[in-house]
């Protein structure tokens, strides 16, 4: 079976200063990762994050050991100033998510989505 993408969310954050966007895709995916199995990928800014269920445990084990309930993906966010920026999280719960927040230089407050993940981190 091959994998099939489906758009979960299209969004994107235009900032006044000079009139660009930050334009991000999620889409749910039917087989992310070495073992094939459902999962998300958030593309933005010409990167792909995947977020498939031995990446998610990895993450998740990494924030229940530091007392954390999410986990911030600094290595794949992109966060070189403090005005612009966008940030990927994991937050543990039932169901895990991805919290997704993109910031421009003219708006005040980041844009926030939240997207459940297809799976437990239980499970594996």
């Amino acid at each position: 079976m091959s994998n099939l993408k489906t758009l979960v969310d299209s969004f994107e954050v235009r900032d006044l200063e000079d009139n660009s966007t930050i334009k991000v895709h999620v889409e749910h995916c039917t087989e992310v990762g070495n073992a094939g199995k459902p999962g998300l990928q958030v593309l933005y800014m010409g990167n792909i994050v995947c977020f498939e269920p031995l990446m998610a445990a990895k993450l998740g084990y990494q924030a229940t050991k530091a007392g954390k309930t999410e986990q911030y993906l600094e290595d794949r966010s992109w966060a070189v100033h403090q005005d612009q920026f966008v940030k990927l999280f994991l937050v543990l719960g039932a169901p895990p998510s991805v919290r997704v927040e993109v910031k421009t230089r003219s708006k005040g407050q980041p844009v926030v989505k939240t997207y459940p993940l297809p799976f437990s981190l239980d499970a594996e």
